[in-house]
Order: C-alpha cells, then sequence, then structure tokens
C-alpha cells in the first residue's frame, strides 16, 4: 500500500517553505551579526522584529544549549540549522514506504512541536516579540504533525505489507 500522492505532494509543499523560512531566517541572522544596521523584510516594528528574535541567546540552541552545554557545545547553533535538518529529514523519509520511517517521522514531528511551544512562550513571554517567520516555522510544523499521524494510520492500516514477511520454520 502506497502513500497517497497527496501526502507526498503535501509534504514537499510545506518542507519547501520551511526550508526556505529557515533559510531566510539563517540570513537575516548572520547578516544581521555582520552589519548591526541590517533590516531584514520581517522586521515590521518595535514589536515586530524577526531579527531581534533570531540575535537572542534564544535564537541559538532554543537558548538551552547554552545553559546546559555551554556555549562552545556542537549544539549551539542558530535554531534555523536545526529546521533546515528537520525539514531535510522530513523530505527524505517522506520518500519511503516503511513502517520504520513512519514512526521517524512521527517522532520528530513531535519533537519539533515541543521546541515549537517551547519557542513559541519565550517569543510571547520572555521576548515579547512577535516573529512572522517563527509562528510561519510553527504552523507548517503542524501541519508536517498532521501528515505524520495521517501516514502513520495509513501505513498501519495494512501493516503485513509494510513488514517483512516471517521466515518459515
Amino acid at each position: 500500500m502506497a502513500v497517497p500522492g497527496w501526502e507526498r505532494r503535501g509534504r514537499l509543499l510545506l518542507c519547501a517553505l520551511g526550508l526556505a523560512l529557515s533559510v531566510y531566517a539563517f540570513h537575516v541572522e548572520t547578516s544581521k551579526e555582520r552589519d548591526a544596521t541590517y533590516r531584514a523584510m520581517c522586521d515590521i516594528s518595535a514589536t515586530i522584529s524577526c531579527s531581534r528574535v533570531f540575535t537572542s541567546r534564544w535564537g541559538r540552541g532554543f537558548g538551552l544549549v547554552a545553559d546546559l552545554l555551554g556555549s562552545h557545545s556542537l549544539l549551539n547553533q542558530p535554531n534555523s540549522i536545526f529546521g533546515i535538518a528537520f525539514y531535510t529529514l522530513q523530505v527524505l523519509l517522506g520518500f519511503s514506504n516503511s513502517g520504520l520511517a513512519a514512526v521517524a517521522l512521527l517522532g520528530s514531528s513531535l519533537i519539533s512541536i515541543a521546541g515549537s511551544l517551547y519557542l513559541a512562550y519565550i517569543l510571547i513571554f520572555v521576548l515579547h516579540d512577535f516573529c512572522v517567520v517563527c509562528v510561519s516555522t510553527y504552523l507548517l510544523n503542524f501541519g508536517l504533525l498532521f501528515l505524520n499521524y495521517k501516514r502513520f494510520g495509513h501505513l498501519n492500516q495494512n501493516p503485513e505489507v509494510h513488514m517483512p514477511k516471517a521466515k518459515r520454520q
């Protein structure tokens, strides 16, 4: 039983948008670090500023990595790097019809939702800001969670198709 075509098209669309937003976030962060006067397209007002969010301590490793592992940890990367890795993983695993890939897709989506909820909390209650790019990625992550949940259910409707046949004794 193959994955429905709409699911693959939806995944490619969501991941392409996610990759584009993640690459743009990385561009904004690195541009702002090189030039403090850089103004991003997503910097709309004093309370709607993605560059301020991306360059805050929460814009790297969710802010927790530096606290827990130190600022020199390999995991202390811009959150946009994690986004690029996540959306790439979603695309690559999305080409597989295996049950293991469905579990990995769903599991990584749940982790992305946990990160999105955490970062949304930081955005609203700590930074008192609004980031169009951030909120857009949160919505994309919920869309991918929906697709991955549907895929998991679809592949589990007929699990013997996706499981190797047991050896006869």
